[in-house]
C-alpha cells in the first residue's frame, strides 16, 4: 500500500474549481509523476485538471477532455492518477455514482488511482484540516485510504496560498474543460494560475 503525496497546485486548483461554481457539482482529474519501474513507494499527486461544472456525465465531453488531458500528460511525463467531485449538495460528502464509474475506469489503466471527494461543508479560506475524503481501490471496492498514509505538501503554507487567492477571488480566472469547449482559446491546463500559486509559494519560502 503506497503513500500519497497532494501538492499545493492541486488541492489548490480543487478548491478554486469548487468556488468558481459553488452552487453546482463540479469533477477534475488528478495528476501525478510517473512512477518509474511501474509502482512507486508514494504517489505524488502534482497538479489536477477541472473538467466539468455543467454535465458531469456527459459521455463525449468526457471521451474529449481524456483523450487531450492524457496527450498532454504524456508529454509532461505525468499520468492520469485520480479523480475529484464536489457534489452540489452542501452536505453530500459521499461518492457519486459518476465519480465511482469514472475514478474506476481511471483505476482500470493505474491500479493506485484514489478517488477524492470534497467537503463542501468544511471548505473555507482557511480549514484547519484538508476538507477532502480520500478513497483507494481496494479488492474492487472504493475504501478510505489510511490516513497515516497521506502526506500534505507544507499544509500551513497551503493554507496560507489557499486563503491569499479566495480573497483576491482568484477562481474568476480558472479555466475547467466545459469553458475551453465554449471557447477553445481558454486555457485549461490553467497555467496563469500555476504561476501565481508558484510565485506565492516562493515568496511563502523567502525566494524572490
Amino acid at each position: 500500500m503506497s503513500e500519497l503525496e497532494i501538492s499545493t497546485q492541486a488541492y489548490m486548483k480543487m478548491c478554486l474549481h469548487a468556488a468558481r461554481y459553488p452552487h453546482g457539482a463540479v469533477n477534475g482529474v488528478l495528476l501525478a509523476r510517473r512512477p518509474q519501474g511501474g509502482r512507486a513507494e508514494c504517489l505524488c499527486i502534482t497538479d489536477c485538471v477541472p473538467l466539468f461544472h455543467n454535465h458531469l456525465s456527459l459521455s463525449l465531453a468526457l471521451e474529449v477532455a481524456l483523450n487531450q488531458i492524457d496527450l498532454w500528460s504524456l508529454k509532461h511525463d505525468l499520468i492520469l492518477a485520480g479523480y475529484y467531485q464536489a457534489n452540489s449538495n452542501l452536505d453530500d460528502k459521499n461518492a457519486s455514482n459518476i465519480a465511482l464509474r469514472i475514478a474506476g475506469r481511471l483505476s482500470e489503466y493505474f491500479s493506485d488511482a484514489i478517488l477524492i471527494t470534497l467537503d463542501n461543508r468544511r471548505l473555507s479560506p482557511d480549514p484547519p484540516l484538508p476538507p477532502v475524503i480520500i478513497l483507494q481501490h481496494k479488492e474492487k471496492r472504493w475504501v478510505p485510504k489510511d490516513k497515516n498514509l497521506i502526506m500534505w505538501q507544507n499544509w500551513e503554507e497551503t493554507r496560507r496560498i489557499t486563503r491569499t487567492l479566495l480573497e483576491c477571488k482568484a477562481y474568476r480566472q480558472l479555466v475547467d474543460f466545459d469553458a475551453h469547449l465554449d471557447d477553445i482559446r481558454c486555457d485549461w491546463t490553467n497555467q496563469r494560475i500555476n504561476r501565481e500559486i508558484g510565485k506565492l509559494a516562493s515568496v511563502a519560502n523567502g525566494s524572490a
